[in-house]
């Protein structure tokens, strides 16, 4: 409709900070927690605007399909992203809208209801509501290597609580993205994704301050 603003729907203009540190146009992104493919996205602008394409990772299927109409030009795959010690070959996902979350991410059950419930009472009309559901569980490395993607430029990770886990499953000596945005909730929640990335990665900056950027160590400290 010839309003970019309108293809902007990170929170606290994430992606127009992304805009700063990345290339312009023809990049590669992973999204985790790729909902709908719009809502809260800090990639459909990139792929909209930009001309990236990339992979999204949605468990529910309902919002992995969603997504899949959303996102054309990108990958969308339907699982749980787990790390390598989970063995059994699905996930229970408890549905909450934007704040849908593994089984156990939030620490016991009534912790992962609490957070939920508040993510169904935030949407538009508040009548959503909660369900479980079993999803393949992949690490993130198993679902690059079926795709052989180029060089990531950005992984863009918000799986309410789960990240490390999901850090864990990607290896980082095969598919190590130049630049890694994590949800972090917390000064404990930021040093466990710092841990997971390792000391080939810094900490860039802080988009806001539930969100931190990294940037792998041989790339410009400074924003482009």
């Amino acid at each position: 409709m010839g309003d970019w603003s309108l293809s902007r729907p990170a929170l606290y203009d994430m992606d127009l900070k992304i805009d700063r540190w990345l290339p312009h146009h023809g990049g590669w992104f992973i999204e985790a927690g790729g909902n709908d493919g719009f809502s809260q996205s800090n990639t459909y602008h990139l792929e909209r605007r930009r001309g990236w394409s990339g992979l999204l990772v949605e468990p529910v299927p309902a919002l992995a399909a969603q997504a899949a109409r959303e996102r054309p030009r990108s990958s969308v795959v339907n699982a749980a992203l787990v790390a390598p010690d989970h063995t059994a070959p699905t996930a229970r996902i408890r549905y909450g809208g934007l704040m849908s979350v593994t089984v156990g991410a939030r620490g016991d059950d009534a912790a992962d209801r609490a957070w939920v419930e508040q993510g169904l009472t935030s949407t538009a009309l508040g009548l959503e509501d909660e369900y479980e559901v079993d999803v393949p569980a992949r690490t993130l490395s198993s679902v690059l290597d079926e795709l052989d993607p180029p060089e990531i430029d950005l992984l863009s990770l918000d799986v309410e609580g789960f990240e490390p886990q999901v850090l864990a499953g990607l290896d980082l000596a095969r598919h190590a993205p130049r630049f890694a945005l994590v949800e972090v909730r917390d000064d404990e929640a930021r040093s466990e994704a710092a841990a997971a990335l390792g000391d080939d990665y810094v900490l860039a900056d802080m988009f806001s301050p539930w969100d931190a950027f990294f940037r792998r160590s041989d790339q410009p400290a400074g924003t482009r």
